[in-house]
């Protein structure tokens, strides 16, 4: 899933590239992607892009104050491409394209834009067309951006405080802290040196001062290392950042221990023993489970 980082890098990729241009149309293919009837999405057409924000892990196009909006989702992903001149019709429901935004045409002809895709079958990538961001129900319910100025240690002792919550759920709740999902939480508590399995309220004023850090080190050397990548290149950057995430059963790069894994669900966490948990292996009940 995109996060903070990987979106602040489309949001810049975009800046560059997109601000200024003309909307030429929008061409939803996945119908189910499209989460706002008013206004249409065909009122894009004709209106020229003027910025190009984030919100938590939402990308927003303020198109001359009609915003399209867009949250990637889980198997979301933006591609760019210089010329959709040519571009044949594509019927719903087949392949991953969920909505292809052109822009008009340059002196030479060639009309770029870009296109939304999706891979998997849990289809989750959203588009919004609104003409104020916060109409968005996901951007409204927002926490604070750890990346803004307002965020400091004192803000997230008063977020921690009190919440009996484990550590890792807190950071990904984006009506807690915005931007940080999965990966970069486990990033994050692994550069904190903290337990994923930690109840928040639990923490010493040094150990929030510790995750504050951590967060904001992680987040911002994330974004630099995306800064300037097309945005293809902006995946293989993101897995070959990564410390612990989606690294079970390799050294850890700090102390050389094994990565370890706990599976959910839907989703699993990675940690380094030896770093976050004093040596000691988390339990993981799903795979206890599965040995019986």
């Amino acid at each position: 899933m995109p996060e903070l980082p990987e979106v602040e890098s489309l949001a810049e990729f975009l800046r560059e590239r997109a601000v200024g241009r003309v909307v030429a149309g929008v061409d939803v293919v996945a119908f189910q992607a499209l989460k706002t009837v008013r206004p249409p999405v065909t009122s894009l057409g004709g209106l020229a892009v003027t910025a190009v924000a984030r919100h938590g892990k939402f990308l927003d196009l303020d198109c001359d104050g009609l915003h399209f909006v867009t949250h990637l989702a889980r198997g979301g992903w933006l591609r760019w491409r210089e010329d959709l001149s040519g571009a044949r019709p594509v019927r719903p429901g087949k392949g991953p394209l969920a909505v292809r935004l052109r822009f008009a045409p340059e002196d030479d002809g060639r009309a770029p834009g870009f296109e939304l895709t999706e891979a998997g079958t849990q289809k989750r990538l959203a588009v919004y067309v609104v003409t104020d961001p916060v109409e968005v129900p996901g951007i409204a319910s927002l926490g604070p951006d750890p990346l803004a100025p307002g965020f400091t240690p004192d803000v997230l002792k008063g977020i921690v405080s009190g919440s009996r919550t484990q550590i890792k759920g807190l950071l990904r709740d984006q009506k807690i802290i915005a931007g940080i999902g999965n990966a970069y939480s486990d990033e994050v508590l692994h550069a904190a040196k903290m337990s994923p399995f930690k109840i928040a309220d639990s923490l010493s004023d040094t150990a929030v001062a510790d995750l504050h850090e951590a967060i904001v080190t992680t987040l911002r050397e994330a974004v630099e290392r995306s800064r300037g990548l097309a945005a293809k290149d902006l995946k293989t950057e993101k897995k070959s950042g990564l410390r612990v995430h989606g690294r079970a059963g390799e050294p850890c790069e700090v102390c050389g221990d094994t990565i370890r894994e706990v599976s959910f669900a839907d989703s699993s966490l990675q940690y380094c023993p030896t770093c976050q948990t004093g040596g000691k292996p988390l339990a993981d009940r799903r795979m206890s489970r599965l040995l019986k």
